[in-house]
C-alpha cells in the first residue's frame, strides 16, 4: 500500500499540517494557564498583560528551543514495529490523532477545563493503534503510569505548595514585623525559585538547542544562577522604601507586592519551558507523517523537522492562547481558591519543583495536573472550606475523561480516513 502514500502524500501532509495547527491552537488555549493562571488569579497580572507576556515567552520557547528532532511516536506509547508492513496506517493514525486531540482540547478550553495536552494526544494515539493494528501495539505499562500520575503528580505538587506556603506564613506573615522579615527571607525564596526555574529551563527548555548539560553541570549552573539572583534580590529589596510605622495590613500589602514581582519572573520561565516542551505534542505526529510520506513508507526512529513545522506549531500556540487562553486561566487563577501573590508564588514554585523531580526520576507527569495540585495544596493550607469543591470535581472528571475522549475521537476519524483512502 506504499503507492497510496505516494499518490495521496501531498493531501495527507496538508491535512496533517492543518490538524497539527489545530492541535497547537488547543495547546495554547489550554496549557498557557500552567504559567499564567496563578499570576492572574493573584492580581499580579491582568488577563491582557498575562496573554501578552505568555505570547512572547511561549513563542520564544516553541520556536527557539522546540527541537530540531522529535520522537516519531510520542512518548513511546506504541510500538512502531507493528506498522512496518502497513505504514499508511501509521500516517492515517497520526493525522486522526492530531484532529481528535485538537478538537478535545478546544472543547475543554471552551468549557474552562484545564486538561493535559500530553494525555490528549497519547489517548488519541492509543485509540488508532488499538483499532488499526491491535491492542498488542500499545505499551500498556506506560498507560498505567499515566493513570497513576493522575494521583501522584497533584499529591506531590500539592504537598510542596503546602510546605512553601506554611513556611512563608511562619517566617513572614505571622510575625510582629512582617516587612522586616520579608526583607530577610524573601531573597532565599528568590534564590530557591531561581534554582528551580534554571533547572526547568535547562532540562525542558534548552535541551533541544543542542545544549546538552550533564546532571552535574545542570545543577552547578542552577546553583550559580540561584546565588546571583539571591544576592541581587537582597540588594534590591534592601533598597525598597517602606514606612516602618505603617499598620500591619499595609505591611502585608507591601510584602505581597514583592511576591507579585517574583511570580511574574517565574511565570515567564514556565512559559518558555512549556512552549519548548509541549509544542512536540503538535509537531511530533506532524513530523512523523511528513517523514513517512517523503520516505515512501519507511518508519524511522526519529523524525527530522522540515523547516516549516516548528513555526507552524509556535504560531498555533500563540493563536490559541490569544483566542481562548483566558477561559482556563480564569479557572486555575480564580475559581479553585482565592489566591494572593504569596499563595500564587507558592503554587508556581511547587509546580516547577515537581517538574524537576519528575524529570530526574522519569515520572510521567502533566504540567496542568501539577499546577492544579499545587493550587489545591495552597487552598488546603487554609482549610477545605477555602476550596471550590464543585470546580475541583469538574477538573478531576475532565482529567479522567481526557484519555478515552481522545481515543474515541481518534478511532472515529481513523476509521473514516482509512475507508476513504481504500
Amino acid at each position: 500500500m506504499v503507492e497510496v502514500l505516494v499518490t495521496n502524500g501531498p493531501w495527507l501532509i496538508m491535512a496533517a499540517a492543518l490538524f497539527g495547527f489545530l492541535m497547537a491552537f488547543g495547546i495554547g488555549a489550554n496549557d498557557v494557564a500552567n504559567a499564567m493562571g496563578t499570576s492572574v488569579g493573584s492580581g499580579a497580572l491582568t488577563i491582557k498583560q498575562a496573554i501578552i507576556i505568555a505570547v512572547v515567552f511561549e513563542f520564544a520557547g516553541a520556536y527557539l528551543a522546540g527541537g530540531e528532532v522529535t520522537n516519531t511516536i510520542r512518548s513511546g506509547i506504541i510500538d512502531s514495529s507493528f506498522f512496518i508492513d502497513q505504514p499508511e496506517l501509521m500516517v492515517y493514525g497520526m493525522v486522526s490523532a492530531l484532529l481528535a486531540a485538537g478538537i478535545w482540547l478546544i472543547v475543554a478550553s471552551w468549557l474552562g477545563w484545564p486538561v493535559s495536552t500530553t494525555h490528549s494526544i497519547i489517548g488519541a494515539i492509543i485509540g488508532f493503534a488499538a483499532v488499526g493494528v491491535g491492542s498488542e501495539a500499545v505499551e500498556w505499562g506506560k498507560v498505567a503510569g499515566i493513570v497513576g500520575s493522575w494521583i501522584i503528580t497533584p499529591a506531590i505538587s500539592g504537598f510542596i505548595a503546602y510546605l512553601i506556603f506554611q513556611t512563608a506564613q511562619k517566617l513572614i506573615f505571622d510575625t510582629d514585623k512582617p516587612l522586616e522579615n520579608a526583607k530577610r527571607y524573601v531573597p532565599f525564596y528568590m534564590a530557591f525559585a531561581a534554582f528551580v526555574m534554571a533547572l526547568v529551563t535547562v532540562t525542558k527548555g534548552l535541551k533541544h538547542l543542542g545544549l546538552n548539560f550533564t546532571l552535574i553541570e545542570s545543577y552547578a549552573l542552577a546553583l550559580a544562577i540561584a546565588a546571583a539572583i539571591g544576592l541581587v534580590g537582597k540588594i534590591a529589596i534592601g533598597r525598597l522604601k517602606f514606612d516602618p510605622k505603617a499598620d500591619r495590613m499595609t505591611q502585608f500589602g507591601n510584602v505581597e507586592k514583592v511576591f507579585g514581582i517574583l511570580m511574574i519572573a517565574t511565570a515567564c520561565c514556565m512559559a518558555f519551558a512549556h512552549g519548548s516542551n509541549d509544542v512536540a505534542n503538535a509537531i511530533g505526529p506532524l513530523a512523523a507523517v511528513v517523514t513517512i510520506v517523503q520516505a515512501g513508507g519507511e518508519i524511522p526512529e526519529k523524525a527530522p523537522l522540515v523547516w516549516w513545522i516548528l513555526p507552524l506549531g509556535a504560531i498555533g500556540i500563540v493563536f490559541g492562547l490569544a483566542v481562548l487562553g483566558k477561559r482556563v486561566i480564569s479557572t486555575i487563577g480564580t475559581k479553585i481558591t482565592h489566591l494572593t501573590p504569596s499563595r500564587g508564588f507558592a503554587a508556581e514554585l511547587a509546580a516547577a519543583s515537581t517538574v524537576v523531580i519528575a524529570s530526574g526520576t522519569g515520572l510521567p507527569i502533566s504540567t496542568t495536573q501539577t499546577l492544579v495540585g499545587a493550587v489545591l495544596g495552597v487552598g488546603m493550607a487554609r482549610g477545605i472550606a477555602a476550596l471550590n469543591l464543585g470546580v475541583v470535581r469538574n477538573i478531576v472528571v475532565s482529567w479522567v475523561v481526557t484519555l478515552p475522549a481522545g481515543a474515541a475521537l481518534s478511532i472515529l476519524f481513523f476509521t473514516l480516513l482509512r475507508n476513504m483512502m481504500s
